[in-house]
């Protein structure tokens, strides 16, 4: 009776076997797709994350002669002389005063030239010295930040960012399916060989995988905001409905053409928050002048190191905005240039929920939120992504065969691939970009078993 169970059960044990085999292969096959298509990227974004991370503190040492200064007791200069001096040396028109954050910080003044792109001008608010003058958002910091979201390159290339994203959630959700312990003791949490093994590198890959997983899936999430086509939809919807927020904060206000982001640096989710604008007084009273509006700022208790946007027209308005490490530090303050009365004031308690997650998010995935430990962290994860990409390379090289890409077996039972599909249309869908790039990958994968199967023949002969 034992052995007449045995023998039935045998092809059904057989079938589960090879039915788990088939499912390995097909998540195996598009893991691998996924890092192929990805992992430069990856590495190029690990990078020049992990030195944006420390921004405040490379800029400084790098740009050390022009944004240090020696504090010089209490007195400095009033901004509209600070401005004066920017303009001396470099003409145009002043569209942003920027407060230094610390004592030894100089100022940043933004000037529109007549002609060409905006430029800063760094002054000593204590002598009125100009330090340096060069196209604006220039410094290293901001060539790292954009190099690191692609916009270095233009509008187009940009688009990349979401179908790394989108690539990097499908590789760390089958790499955490190939990596789940079956029975083998190694390769686990423990990494086995010597690097001149090929095991060594598998289970560096897989360990390493796992411990970053968490992080890689937060930063892909988090990193999204900034895509072009899911950025800037989840962009409408949360700076929907004339923004989201309650009445008597951005309605029943007279509302500009003009968005935040055109004349500061903000936070993501007010790049196209509309400013409001001014109604000129008929009585021709003079604007209040940038020295009252810095008063009312300070009086108002904004976080050192705001913005002011500005006016420069008879219907602009003076606005400041801060984004500091904390949070609740959060805000933007819109005056009137003639009365000096505040059109808005905006704190990140009052933003919606949808609009505190994505600052939390996007705070903590540029190493704000929780101060050093923030940076340390996530710098950690960044050094372990060029880890994990590093090993798949040598992995697949010591795997590949000789003149061959080496791409995972097909499995014998194609029906796997019906629910695997199901699984990457979701998220096609969620994720348009990487939709449409999992499209191209099916149908070279597609060309590339007909072209393997077309030469069988050929090899059998």
């Amino acid at each position: 009776m034992t052995d007449a169970a045995d023998g039935a059960a045998a092809p059904k044990l057989a079938a589960q076997r090879g039915g788990a085999s088939d499912l390995y292969r097909a998540i195996w096959r598009w893991h691998f797709y996924a890092g192929l298509l990805i992992l430069p990227f990856l590495i190029t974004l690990a990078i020049t994350g992990a030195i944006y991370l420390f921004r405040d503190e490379v800029d400084t040492w790098v740009h050390a002669d022009f944004m240090q200064v020696t504090p010089a007791g209490e007195e400095r200069l009033v901004p509209s002389e600070i401005i004066a001096a920017a303009l001396a040396a470099q003409p145009g028109t002043a569209v942003k005063y920027t407060d230094p954050p610390a004592d030894n910080l100089s100022t940043e003044i933004t000037v529109r030239p007549a002609t060409g792109g905006s430029m800063a001008v760094y002054v000593n608010q204590y002598s009125g010295e100009v330090l340096e003058v060069r196209p604006d958002r220039s410094t290293f910091a901001w060539t790292v930040r954009y190099l690191h979201s692609f916009r270095f390159f233009g509008a187009t290339p940009r688009m990349v960012i979401e179908i790394v994203a989108g690539w990097a959630i499908l590789l760390v959700l089958t790499g955490i399916f190939l990596w789940w312990p079956r029975g083998q003791q190694g390769g686990v949490i423990s990494v086995r060989g010597t690097p001149a093994r090929r095991v060594f590198w598998r289970d560096l890959h897989a360990v390493t995988g796992v411990f970053v997983a968490g992080f890689l899936l937060f930063l892909a999430i988090t990193g999204l905001p900034w895509s072009s086509v899911w950025g800037a939809k989840v962009n409408e919807w949360a700076n929907g409905s004339n923004f989201g927020y309650p009445a008597g904060l951005r309605i029943d206000v007279p509302m500009s053409e003009d968005h935040l982001d055109h004349v500061a640096k903000t936070s993501w989710s007010l790049e196209q928050a509309r400013i409001p604008e001014t109604v000129p007084p008929e009585s021709g009273m003079p604007s209040i002048g940038v020295d009252a509006a810095v008063g009312i700022f300070d009086k108002l208790g904004l976080h050192r190191g705001y913005a002011v946007s500005l006016p420069t027209t008879p219907t602009g308005v003076f606005s400041g905005s801060v984004y500091p490490d904390d949070l609740s530090q959060q805000r933007v303050v819109h005056l009137d240039q003639y009365t000096g009365d505040p059109l808005l004031d905006m704190t990140y308690a009052e933003y919606g929920p949808g609009g505190r997650a994505l600052e939390w998010g996007i705070n903590t995935h540029m190493g704000q939120t929780y101060g050093r430990m923030n940076q340390i962290v996530l710098l950690l994860a960044c050094l372990a992504i060029v880890v994990l990409a590093v090993s798949a390379a040598v992995m697949w090289w010591k795997r590949r065969p000789s003149s061959s890409l080496g791409v995972p077996p097909l499995p014998s039972d194609r029906r796997v691939f019906v629910g695997l599909f199901v699984m990457l249309g979701i998220g096609g869908v969620l994720f348009p970009l990487t939709g449409l790039s999992l499209l191209v990958m099916i149908a070279l994968d597609l060309i590339w078993q007909w072209s393997t199967n077309r030469r069988r023949p050929d090899l059998a002969v």
